[in-house]
């Protein structure tokens, strides 16, 4: 077995079970990519068992803490287990749910996400890549399905050396790169060739969540086609919709129109929803007429939201709601000064054309953003437009999202309810 040793004083978040082990702790030893290797103290203590990665900065994963464990096969059947058991005490009004959420169910570097009879996984580090056989077949028999495809295209897998794939894995047609994946040896059985299916191939799905229905292309869009994190979020602003009766909603960074529906839903009058993305906004457009709802209720705007922002606000057009969902400005915390100055403006501009009384739900998916670091950045939009607001409520992800007491990064999708004065 193979072992990495830290430098002096480097395991102290290993000892508070931190998974991650960044290149300058390790003063020597190392590993094939993905490749389980013994992690030790400085003076030699048993740390816990990790899976390696030559090229990125984290430059190992901790799979786990226990030095009687075998990192093998029924060690990673177990793990998919207890994450799909857990799943079953949240109580989720949706066919669409988060199955594996990375380091928070003990499997860094891996999402899996369900929709209806389909899984969709990502593997985005060198560990879950080695031993993605084992990893497919063990959640085709966890959940009973036959259907699951590979969405392994995050930028993220270029750190970790590993060239983007996707594909079916089971369910669909035959693989036909799997050989050139990746150089990695596999560890456990060939990859499983799929089932029967009666839309064999198909990526094209429509899930149920809450009172609506929404469709996504697994195979396009990000993440791994949709956004399942803000499923409470959207129930919350369709509850704020019915409450308030809102007549001039706007949806920024809408997407696919999760919160469009949601708001239409709710009762809203009319919903102006804008992305910068044709095929985004053509979804969206799809999803609010698959609900049966008049497209006279809604503006679609292929457009930029910062620039229609202050367009709206020389005009002086106003909304009674508005969402503020935008992309990942800040991946890491290095990157935080500068999307501080993004997220600033939006909510400033947004903040100025939300009449009084109007809601704001406002959010950051940023990792290298903390929530109480976002509170400040609006409140600092707030002083700039001049206005004030109550917060009404914290948001974060939807429960089958988790954030483990060890793994604080877990929390990288912070969301403030705020009423304007």
């Amino acid at each position: 077995m193979k072992s990495i040793r830290l430098r002096e004083g480097k395991d102290r978040s290993l000892l508070r079970r931190h998974p991650w082990i960044f290149d300058g702790a390790i003063a020597k030893g190392g590993g094939d990519a993905g490749e389980t290797v013994r992690v030790e103290s400085h003076e030699g203590r048993f740390l816990g068992w990790a899976a390696f990665s030559p090229t990125s900065k984290i430059r190992a994963r901790v799979w786990s803490f226990d030095e009687s464990e075998h990192i093998d096969a029924s060690f990673f059947i177990a793990r998919i287990k207890s994450a799909v058991e857990a799943r079953r005490l949240f109580d989720i009004k949706s066919d669409g749910l988060r199955l594996v959420h990375g380091e928070s169910d003990g499997l860094p570097g891996l999402v899996v996400d369900r929709y209806g009879d389909t899984l969709v996984a990502q593997f985005s580090s060198c560990g879950t890549e080695r031993w993605k056989s084992v990893i497919v077949q063990a959640l085709l028999a966890q959940t009973g399905l036959t259907r699951l495809y590979e969405r392994s295209d995050a930028s993220v897998r270029s750190l970790e050396g590993l060239p983007e794939a996707t594909g079916w894995l089971a369910g669909g047609p035959a693989p036909t790169l799997v050989a050139s994946r990746t150089s990695l040896p596999p560890e456990g059985a060939d990859f499983p060739r799929g089932g029967p299916s009666e839309n064999r191939g198909d990526t094209e799905i429509i899930i149920t969540e809450h009172d609506w229905k929404l469709s996504l292309d697994i195979a396009e869009g990000h993440k791994t086609g949709f956004y399942l994190d803000q499923r409470d979020s959207r129930q919350k602003f369709a509850a704020y919709a019915r409450r308030l009766q809102f007549k001039r909603v706007l949806n920024c960074y809408c997407y696919t129109g999760g919160f469009t529906v949601a708001a239409l839903a709710g009762g809203a009058a009319h919903v102006t929803s804008i992305d910068s993305s044709g095929p985004a906004i053509e979804r969206a457009a799809a999803n609010v007429a698959l609900n049966g709802f008049d497209a006279s209720r809604t503006t679609m705007q292929d457009a930029d939201v910062n620039a229609s922002l202050r367009q709206f606000l020389t005009q002086g057009r106003t909304f009674d709601a508005i969402v503020l969902d935008p992309p990942k400005f800040a991946p890491t915390a290095a990157h935080a000064e500068r999307a501080a100055r993004a997220y600033k403006d939006i909510n400033r501009l947004a903040l100025s054309i939300l009449e009084p009384g109007g809601v704001l739900f406002t959010y950051s998916c940023s990792g290298g953003i903390s929530a109480d670091l976002f509170h400040k950045i609006v409140a600092s939009a707030g002083m700039d437009a001049q206005v004030d607001a109550f917060i009404s409520e914290r948001m974060g992800g939807a429960p089958d999202h988790p954030m483990t007491v060890t793994f604080p990064e877990g929390e990288y999708l912070k969301g403030l309810v705020l009423l304007k004065k």
